[in-house]
C-alpha cells in the first residue's frame, strides 16, 4: 500500500526583500486564480482544453506556464465547490496565501557555496522573476526521505514550503483483533475492550478556553493538546489490526440552529478539533498497516449492546443503564462496543467476520 505524507520547511531564513517579493508573487497568483474562477464558473472546461487562448484570457505579468498552473487550480476549486454544494454553490475565492506548483516552476536545490542553509528553493518561469529562498531541513524531513520518494511538487506559502513523500508500507495486516473507538471529552479514546486513553484531554481543553483568544498562552496550550492527541493516536493504532470509529464529519455544522450540541459543548469541540484527531488516528493506522473504518454515529451512546433497546434515557451522564434488560456499563465504553458491532454486523464488516471468529475473538467479547 502506498501512502502520502507531507512536511513543512520554514522560510524564516529569507531576507525581508525576498519576503516582500514572495508576497507580491502570492498576491498576483491569487488574483489570477480568481480571474480564472470567474471565467470558468458558468462553464468549467477540462484541463486538457487549457490551450494558449484560454490561458491568455486573464491578463497578468506571470509567464504562460504559471498562468496555466493557476488555471488548473481554479478548475479544481470550481469542481470541488460544485460537487460539494450543487446548485447552492457560491463562487469560491482564492486568498493568495499559497500556491501549488510543480518542478517546472520550483525546485529544491543543494547550495554550492554556503553552509548556512541546507537547500535553496529555486523559483523560475514566473515572468521575468527568479528568486532563491533558503530553507533548512529537519528531523521530520529526513525521516520521511529515508522511508519514501519525494514528489516533485510544492505548496508555497509566505512562511513555509510544504513537500510530499510517497511511502510504500506493504499490504494491510491480516485482521485478527478489532476494536471500536468512541471519541469523547472525558476520555479522548474509549475502546470496546474497556480501556480508556487520553483521560487528561478535558484538562487540556479547559486550559485553552481559559486563555485569551489568540494569545501566546493559548497557542502553547493548543500545541500541547495536539501533542497529546498525537500520542493517543499512536497508542490506539497499536492496539489491534482493525480500528473502527464514528464518522463525525460536520459535527459542528449548524449545531446552534439544530440544537444538536450545547454552547459549552460547541466551544469544547471547536477547541480540540475532532477532525485533527481522526486524521491523526487514520494516519497512524496507515503507518502501522492497520485497517481503519468508520460507521454512522447515530444512537451509539443510547443503544444497549446486549438487547438492542435504544432510548435516550438509557444514558445518564457517564453511566449507561438499559431500561429494558438492566445492562450497565460506562457510557463511552458502551458506545465503543456499539461502534464495533455496527461495522461487524453491517455490510462493510462481512469480510472481517470469518477472520475474527478464527482467532477466537467475538463482538460481545470486544
Amino acid at each position: 500500500m502506498k501512502i502520502t505524507r507531507s512536511t513543512k520547511l520554514s522560510l524564516k531564513p529569507c531576507t525581508a526583500e525576498k519576503h516582500v517579493e514572495l508576497r507580491r508573487i502570492l498576491d498576483e497568483y491569487g488574483r489570477v486564480v480568481n480571474g480564472f474562477i470567474s471565467l470558468f464558473w458558468d462553464a468549467c472546461p477540462c484541463k486538457a482544453k487549457l490551450l494558449k487562448p484560454v490561458v491568455d484570457s486573464v491578463d497578468s505579468w506571470f509567464s504562460a506556464r504559471l498562468r496555466k498552473v493557476a488555471a488548473r487550480e481554479a478548475i479544481d476549486m470550481v469542481r470541488a465547490c460544485r460537487k460539494r454544494d450543487g446548485e447552492q454553490a457560491v463562487k469560491p475565492v482564492h486568498g493568495g496565501k499559497r500556491m501549488c506548483v510543480s518542478s517546472s516552476v520550483a525546485e529544491l536545490q543543494i547550495p554550492k557555496s554556503t553552509s548556512e542553509f541546507d537547500r535553496w528553493l529555486h523559483m523560475q518561469s514566473i515572468g521575468g522573476v527568479i528568486i532563491d529562498l533558503p530553507v533548512r531541513l529537519h528531523k521530520h524531513y529526513h525521516r520521511l526521505a529515508a522511508r519514501g520518494r519525494r514528489v516533485e511538487s510544492y505548496i508555497i506559502a509566505q512562511s513555509s514550503v510544504q513537500l510530499c513523500f510517497e511511502i510504500e508500507t506493504g499490504s494491510k495486516r491480516e485482521v485478527k483483533t478489532a476494536i471500536g473507538v468512541d471519541t469523547g471529552i472525558k476520555a479522548l479514546a474509549s475502546l470496546s475492550t474497556g480501556e480508556q486513553l487520553g483521560t487528561d484531554i478535558e484538562t487540556c481543553i479547559h486550559r485553552i478556553t481559559r486563555c485569551k483568544r489568540g494569545s501566546e498562552g493559548q497557542k502553547k496550550a493548543r500545541r500541547a493538546l495536539r501533542q497529546r492527541i498525537d500520542e493517543t493516536a499512536r497508542d490506539v493504532a497499536g492496539k489491534a489490526d482493525l480500528v473502527v470509529v464514528e464518522n463525525l464529519k460536520g459535527i459542528c455544522h449548524k449545531t446552534k440552529v439544530k440544537r444538536r450540541l450545547t454552547q459549552n459543548m460547541r466551544r469544547s469541540v471547536g477547541s480540540w478539533n475532532v477532525r485533527y484527531w481522526l486524521e491523526r488516528l487514520q494516519s497512524r493506522t496507515e503507518d502501522n498497516r492497520v485497517v481503519f473504518r468508520s460507521v454512522p454515529p447515530q444512537h451509539t451512546s443510547s443503544t444497549c449492546p446486549a438487547c438492542g433497546h435504544s432510548d435516550r434515557s438509557n444514558r445518564v451522564a457517564r453511566v449507561f443503564l438499559c431500561r429494558a434488560c438492566g445492562h450497565t456499563d460506562d457510557a463511552d465504553i458502551n458506545a465503543a462496543k456499539n461502534i464495533l458491532s455496527r461495522l461487524l454486523s453491517g455490510p462493510y464488516g462481512a469480510g472481517f467476520k470469518a477472520s475474527l471468529r478464527g482467532s477466537g475473538c467475538t463482538t460481545s467479547a470486544l
